[in-house]
């Protein structure tokens, strides 16, 4: 078993921020913790304490299990191994919706969504002012970054190169072996990223720099640690004669095994789509909005105040006869 955070972390996390990964394990429920079973150990896990549970090769889960992660607001994803694959995720309705909100509000209005990609731009280009740079002239500087990338890794590693190939829908059959690699590294990164975005609660198709795609945030995302994640993992591995996809998957694994890249990727989505100083919370407010008053609670007959200045004659109700229902046998 292995952990995104460590099991004594889990005691002192007050955000829900946290990931577990689990696999070759057996999961059940045990009054409010989730139990991980597996030959050399069980482990007890509060539910309310996850923000994501990643469910990797291996695992088994009851319904018991799901529902109780499900009722704590708990994000569940199945992944590859160590989260360099994103297959599925489940959330129940006990989960705030605030972060998906911001999203939605910064990526609908041009001059917010233009400062959100400059900040993304600005992470890429440290020390570097691009706060009145347009689209265009931060394409152009990503552009000629990435080619100088390039370049320094084949000087580095000895690797030729010809520039990049990609063929969308084949990614790994185009080009030779180092743009191979290059898309299988990035396909797992994209794992991990997709991840963190669902788990957060997030839109992976909201984005701000990729759009149209069904997962155009999390594009937006992994580009900003390829130069320092995949890139040069592509690279070493083509000097070494290794060029299978499953070369390029084992080794971004081992480079990304001990749980930081998660927390870097969690950390750098709040500060892109949350004010600064703003306390995020998970909780589900149930409310209804409002043109006039702004959100009002939910939950509340809203009807009694406005069926009382009504007459006993301003409701109609057709009902039709009762019926037996047949009894079926499953």
């Amino acid at each position: 078993m292995w952990w995104l955070a460590d099991p004594k972390d889990l005691h002192r996390i007050s955000d829900r921020l946290s990931s577990v990964y689990v696999d070759r394990c057996h999961i059940d429920r045990d009054d409010n913790a989730v139990v991980l079973v597996n030959r050399e150990r069980t482990i007890r896990v509060p539910a309310a304490m996850v923000a994501t549970l990643l469910l990797g090769p291996g695992t088994r889960i009851t319904n018991a299990a799901v529902r109780l992660l499900a009722d704590s607001g708990t994000a569940i994803c199945w992944v590859g191994e160590y989260g360099v694959r994103f297959y599925a995720s489940g959330l129940g309705p006990s989960r705030s919706g605030e972060l998906l909100l911001r999203q939605a509000y910064l990526v609908t209005r041009t001059k917010e969504r233009l400062a959100v990609a400059r900040r993304m731009f600005g992470m890429r280009f440290p020390g570097e002012d691009v706060s009145t740079a347009t689209m265009q002239q931060l394409r152009g500087r990503e552009g000629a970054r990435v080619k100088k990338i390039y370049r320094e890794q084949s000087v580095r590693t000895g690797v030729p190169w010809d520039g990049r190939t990609y063929k969308p829908g084949q990614p790994f059959e185009a080009g030779d072996d180092i743009n191979r690699l290059l898309s299988a590294a990035h396909s797992c990164l994209y794992g991990i990223s997709h991840a963190a975005v669902v788990g957060l609660g997030a839109s992976p198709a909201l984005g701000f720099i990729h759009t149209g795609g069904a997962t155009s945030f999390v594009l937006d995302i992994a580009d900003l640690y390829k130069a320092e994640f995949t890139i040069p993992i592509a690279f070493d591995l083509a000097a070494k004669g290794l060029t299978s996809e499953r070369d390029a998957r084992t080794a971004f694994r081992d480079r990304v095994r001990d749980g930081k890249l998660m927390t870097r990727i969690v950390r750098d989505i709040k500060s892109l789509l949350l004010e600064d100083g703003h306390a995020f919370t998970d909780e589900d407010l149930h409310e209804l909005w409002d043109d006039e008053l702004g959100n009002v609670p939910g939950g509340i007959n809203w009807a009694s105040d406005y069926a009382d200045s009504l007459n006993e004659q301003a409701f109609i109700a057709v009902s039709g006869p009762p019926v037996d229902d047949e009894k079926v046998d499953f």
